[in-house]
């Protein structure tokens, strides 16, 4: 691996930066989490918050690949812009994202399948910043393996055709994992924010991508195009879990909605 890789944003702050403590958290969280009954599925949609407050609900979905490990080599990783604006989807011109587990290497396959797509710019500005994506890493890196390599994307307004046509291009076989980055609701009080959050995954779960707004869902972008792509693919949705920064370690008040859904053919 060369030195041309994207070092980490929010190590220390969103989850820990030794990386024996990482380890010990992830692995504290994969084994708490309940245990999925059947095959790994293609695709996930997981919250990309500190992992104090959405680590749990992002280890509901991530215990479902342990099955996976293995088997599947690519993940392809999408996540919305909070910080760099993005038109359509940006991937990175690094050779890799590290992360204090070690180095998880660019696809470098992927690359080349979406250079002539319109709606792919190369574009490392936007990924330096970016938790949405940076905070599944670890949690990749535990259940996949250390062999595992990335296609990630950071998402800005771009329409659910051109997401589902860049993962049409991805998807692959059993090698290749799916995982959209989202929170749901934001800075509601607790009780409000679980009614939104129950409506938003109905949505989800009914693959009703046209009716997500970022309102409901900071990774609504990308989460359109993976329902377009999950229907044209015959894949049903299965929510895992739905809780918020009120249920975990934050106050009541003021809370930030999570949910773990996973989709696997029917």
């Amino acid at each position: 691996m060369s030195s041309h890789v994207r070092r980490p944003a929010v190590a220390g702050m969103f989850y820990p930066a030794d990386p024996d403590v990482l380890a010990r958290d992830v692995d504290a969280m994969l084994a708490e989490a309940p245990v999925w009954p059947g095959e790994p599925p293609k695709a996930l949609v997981v919250p990309h918050a500190g992992y104090v407050y959405s680590g749990p609900i992002a280890a509901s979905g991530y215990t479902t690949l342990r099955g996976a490990r293995g088997r599947v080599r690519r993940v392809v990783l999408l996540g919305p812009a909070h910080y760099v604006p993005v038109v359509g989807l940006a991937f990175p011109s690094v050779d890799g994202f590290e992360t204090p587990l070690g180095i998880v290497s660019i696809d470098p396959e992927a690359r080349r399948a979406v250079a002539e797509l319109p709606d792919v710019v190369v574009d490392d500005a936007p990924h330096a910043p970016e938790h949405s994506l940076e905070v599944h890493l670890p949690f990749i890196q535990r259940v996949l393996g250390d062999e595992v390599t990335l296609a990630p994307f950071v998402v800005g307004r771009a329409s659910a055709e051109s997401v589902a046509r860049v993962l049409d291009v991805l998807w692959g076989g059993d090698e290749t994992v799916v995982i959209v980055s989202s929170d749901l609701s934001h800075y509601l009080d607790h009780a409000t924010a679980r009614q939104r959050d129950e409506q938003t995954a109905e949505l989800i779960v009914s693959g009703l991508f046209d009716r997500l707004e970022p309102e409901d869902a900071c990774g609504a972008y990308p989460m359109r195009g993976l329902l377009v792509a999950a229907d044209r693919h015959g894949l049903h949705t299965t929510m895992l879990d739905l809780r918020s920064s009120g249920d975990t370690a934050g106050p009541r008040d003021r809370v930030v909605g999570y949910g773990a859904f996973a989709l696997a053919p029917t």
